[in-house]
């Protein structure tokens, strides 16, 4: 009790120090921490110097192996599309559309001078084949083995899940004798007639590549010492055959593939057997999904370090032990404050605005703490008052530009109404003052501005409904919607001024045949809607240039309204496009979010 009491003043008359004065107290234990500080900085800057040189140096070689053999398995591609543009090529694609089998050995002969052609431009080709319905064609110098067909075999399978060109890793070559290990490229051979319909031929070239030169290839360029490479695919299994040692078997673990990102080209530390490996790796353009990786040990990287890191150690244990008494508390207590500011200047980074700071100190550190309080009071009411504001004004800008759809159409139908009954057209009149009604009731939708588009589509029902009593015979409407996007929702009124731009400047001067199209499917988590007719169409260049930079002219002003209060509603998040269809009508195109509760709609809605 008695040495609480003792403690009690000297806390209080620390707490009442400045922070420049407990910086003065701290003076020398700041030094010894320099001190030490300065030994650890200049190995991990030395340390970090070599080990950016290292990869950098690691990495360029492998890029430029891997540039290498892509080249090379490029223009071995390059070679084979040349093959297929040869005379002797072309007419046997024709042979194969005629079904024609008397000139088989006509044309195996033609094609010989184009295989060794072909072989002599790239030494690493070991064999070529070209298999057809009449027959397989290859170099005479190469021994066929009959046994094995190219359209019996897991290539053949392969190529028809894929249904394009590909290379396939290391194996056995089984069109040929001699048990020569290749890798090799199935391609679809194309003549002129097929290129151009893009007909699949029923031709296949395969082409088979020596795995033993392709190895030297890209080892040629690599430095053995200390590292190890591997040509490897996306699932960590060889390309060609590697000499890899049991240690090495990490590369295969599901870990170890998920650090290779999809970037082209990267390095990364690895650790296994609590043992750091340094890897490089570079895909290959013409298959991305191969790609030469490089490992070395980081013990073996950091080599010429391990005299000064010792030496480093032992100056930093000495000092350790030497201010260990003096810096433990003190320390702690100094800088307690301003760790606890850093973290909560972190957390309002991270747009927490709740956090207070709280300190028994009433020193500088302190007083800014209790300022940053009243600071972040200040910025959370600001922002508040502007989120309403913003969100007030941009309520109000819909719904203006929701009441300044042109009412004409009202007006004309009231006129339409009226003459009908006059004419005693009752039941005309009746169903026209039903639709009219409902059209009321959904515009108004309980106030709200977003409706679902089944609700949307209803409105346009009815406004056809109306407009058909009006112009007989004039058009008709087909609707094209997934019902399981009814429940999606839309602003409203977006769909109806666009059916009212068909019949009022697409139809003009027509008497019959109007067709309106109204589609609406999702890409992805896009809702598209489309409505199109086969009227007189529009000029697209002049009703975007009035949409951007706005006029007082009435011409496009529907349009106009509808992208305004898309932007308002979703910001960037929507897209609209106007072009002209092939029946020469107009088609008009929109990209919104797929929301099917106002509660999706508020957590992604605009603030600006």
């Amino acid at each position: 009790m008695n040495k609480s009491r003792m403690w009690s003043p000297i806390q209080q008359l620390f707490h009442s120090f400045s922070l420049k004065q407990r910086i003065w107290l701290t003076f020398v234990v700041l030094i010894t921490l320099g001190l030490m500080a300065t030994g650890s900085i200049a190995y991990l800057i030395a340390s970090k110097e070599i080990q950016r040189n290292a990869m950098q140096s690691s990495q360029d070689t492998v890029n430029q192996s891997a540039q290498i053999v892509n080249e090379r398995l490029k223009n071995i591609g390059i070679a084979i599309r040349a093959l297929m543009f040869s005379d002797a090529f072309k007419q046997l694609m024709k042979d194969v559309q005629t079904n024609d089998r008397s000139s088989y050995y006509k044309s195996l002969t033609s094609l010989q001078y184009v295989f060794s052609q072909v072989k002599f431009n790239d030494s690493m080709i070991e064999s070529i084949l070209i298999a057809t319905p009449i027959g397989d064609f290859y170099p005479t110098s190469s021994v066929r083995n009959t046994a094995n067909s190219f359209y019996k075999s897991e290539m053949y399978e392969h190529f028809k899940q894929l249904n394009r060109g590909f290379w396939s890793k290391g194996h056995v070559d089984p069109f040929f004798t001699g048990q020569q290990r290749v890798i090799s490229l199935v391609t679809e051979g194309v003549g002129e007639d097929s290129f151009m319909v893009y007909e699949p031929t029923n031709v296949y070239v395969v082409v088979n590549v020596k795995e033993d030169d392709l190895r030297d290839l890209f080892m040629e360029n690599l430095t053995k010492t200390n590292k190890q490479y591997y040509f490897i695919d996306a699932k960590g299994e060889d390309v060609n055959y590697a000499d890899r040692t049991s240690k090495d078997h990490f590369i295969q673990k599901p870990a170890f593939f998920e650090q290779l990102s999809d970037q082209m080209k990267g390095s990364f530390f690895y650790t296994n057997d609590k043992k750091d490996y340094l890897v490089n790796y570079s895909r290959l353009e013409v298959k991305d999904d191969w790609m030469i990786v490089s490992v070395q040990a980081k013990d073996d990287l950091l080599a010429k370090l391990n005299g000064i890191k010792r030496a480093t150690t032992y100056v930093i244990i000495g000092f350790i032990i030497l201010s260990l008494f003096i810096t433990n508390n003190l320390t702690y207590l100094l800088l307690k404050p301003l760790y606890r500011l850093q973290k909560l200047m972190k957390r309002v980074e991270e747009n927490d605005l709740s956090v207070r700071f709280e300190s028994v100190y009433k020193d500088e550190v302190s007083q800014v703490g209790f300022r940053f309080n009243r600071m972040l009071d200040e910025i959370k009411q600001l922002i508040e008052d502007v989120k309403n504001r913003e969100r007030d004004k941009r309520k109000a800008e819909i719904k203006a530009l929701s009441a300044q759809m042109d009412p004409h159409f009202f007006y004309n139908t009231l006129n339409t109404i009226y003459c009908k009954s006059v004419l005693g057209e009752n039941d005309d009149v009746n169903e026209m003052i039903l639709a009219l009604s409902q059209m009321f009731q959904l515009s108004l939708s309980g106030g709200r501005d977003l409706i679902t588009l089944g609700d949307e589509l209803e409105h346009v029902r009815q406004y056809l409904a109306i407009q058909q009593r009006s112009y007989e015979n004039l058009f008709v409407c087909e609707f094209e919607v997934e019902p399981e996007l009814l429940t999606c929702l839309v602003p409203k009124i977006m769909i109806q001024p666009l059916v009212e731009n068909c019949i009022l400047h697409g139809f003009k001067d027509m008497t019959s045949g109007g067709n309106i199209q109204i589609s609406a499917c999702t890409e992805g988590d896009w809702l598209h809607i489309t409505v199109e007719d086969n009227g007189h169409g529009l000029v697209p260049e002049k009703l975007l240039q009035g949409i951007v930079h706005p006029t007082t002219s009435k011409h496009g002003y529907a349009l106009r309204n509808i992208y305004t209060r898309l932007q308002l509603y979703f910001g960037d998040q929507q897209r609209m496009e106007i072009t002209n269809n092939d029946l020469g009508g107009a088609r008009i195109e929109l990209w919104i979010p797929s929301y099917e509760g106002e509660e999706d709609f508020h957590e992604h809605e605009p603030t600006g």
